[in-house]
């Protein structure tokens, strides 16, 4: 849709439009992973909750191991895809990790705090999804931020989903590298926001059996 109808490109003629999307995708998909099984790890493990006594926190964070192992899986393809292709991404690649760590940071803080008010506001499991869509295509997954209009640009700019895709995509593709202050502030701001989203979780949990 972005690359053939919107004919939005990379922003790097080097980089092909396939495996820049892919890179995205790979960002995106752990972040929503991330959020998606810990925020519904909850609900959707009721029946455990009720009936045995041990720390809640092991519900949401189990949970990830499925994501982590399909990210992976396609991590691994990716790579194949950089030698079919020639991409050479230099020694930005050796942050991958640490990208990769910030990313899970981000969205299994967002899943813990989402996980808590879920149990007791239902509609929270309505109104998550439809919000991450938006976000979806709110951020530079399948496209370059060169084509964003300089209106929106700022928009963008504090958005911390864009902060990581940068990232993500400096280290595997070795696309321009991202601005300074984004990187400080995603490694600032990940620790945070799961923190935070551990916090929310540990006060409301007491009352997971009751609502549950």
């Amino acid at each position: 849709m972005f690359g053939q109808i919107a004919d939005l490109s990379t922003g790097d003629s080097a980089i092909p439009y396939f495996l820049f999307t892919l890179a995205g995708m790979l960002a995106w998909n752990l972040f929503n992973g991330s959020l998606g099984r810990a925020s519904s790890s909850m609900v959707g493990n009721q029946s455990l909750v009720q009936k045995v006594f041990f720390p809640r926190l092991l519900v949401p964070v189990s949970s990830l191991a499925s994501v982590v192992v399909d990210f992976l899986v396609a991590l691994v393809l990716a790579v194949v895809l950089l030698f079919v292709y020639g991409v050479n991404p230099g020694w930005a690649v050796l942050l991958l990790p640490v990208w990769i760590l910030l990313i899970l940071m981000i969205g299994t803080g967002i899943g813990l705090a989402a996980a808590a008010y879920m149990v007791k506001y239902r509609d929270v499991q309505y109104v998550l999804p439809w919000t991450i869509q938006i976000l979806l295509y709110a951020s530079p997954v399948a496209y370059a931020l060169s084509e964003v209009p300089d209106n929106l640009r700022w928009l963008f700019d504090i958005n911390p989903v864009t902060w990581f895709l940068e990232g993500f995509r400096w280290s595997l593709l070795g696309t321009e590298a991202p601005v300074t202050w984004q990187v400080v502030a995603l490694v600032v701001a990940a620790p945070l926001i799961f923190l935070g989203g551990t916090l929310v979780f540990q006060k409301n949990e007491r009352e997971f059996a009751d609502f549950i």
